[in-house]
């Protein structure tokens, strides 16, 4: 007997930090040092517009003459941002990460950020389901 596949909500960090696109790129990063993490959903009037990462403000700012005190976030941001629902499948969401090399998935639920899940979050998943569906 098989047991069903959780869905993402099970395993995404819940209540994520976000950033406004107006905000600079020294904020983004303090926030993420600040919280360890390297994902920041990008908003605007509540709305998911982006994503910035830790990688993309390293080569923004490692450009000639970008003052990250000045430069904003909507300079540094993708606005092709894997977003999904709470109830898609972890196996579907972990392939198709996978499949396009997506460092997260951001979670929205009436239209609201409410979740991101990473490759960390992804490789947590793992070590539950090994331990809790093989071992035995």
């Amino acid at each position: 007997m098989s047991k069903p596949i959780p869905t993402i909500s099970k395993f995404m960090t819940t209540s994520p930090h976000s950033i406004g696109k107006d905000q600079t790129l020294k904020t983004a990063h303090d926030m993420m040092r600040e919280h360890h993490f390297r994902h920041l959903p990008v908003l605007e009037a509540g709305k998911l517009v982006g994503l910035v990462t830790a990688r993309d403000l390293a080569l923004v700012e490692s450009l000639k003459d970008v003052d990250p005190t000045k430069v904003t976030v909507e300079d540094a941001m993708t606005t092709d941002v894997y977003a999904i629902d709470p109830d898609a499948k972890l196996d579907e969401v972990a392939g198709e990460m996978a499949e396009h090399k997506y460092g997260c998935a951001v979670i929205i639920q009436n239209a609201k950020v409410v979740g991101v899940f990473t490759t960390v979050d992804a490789c947590r998943a793992l070590s539950e389901l090994l331990h809790t569906r093989l071992a035995k």
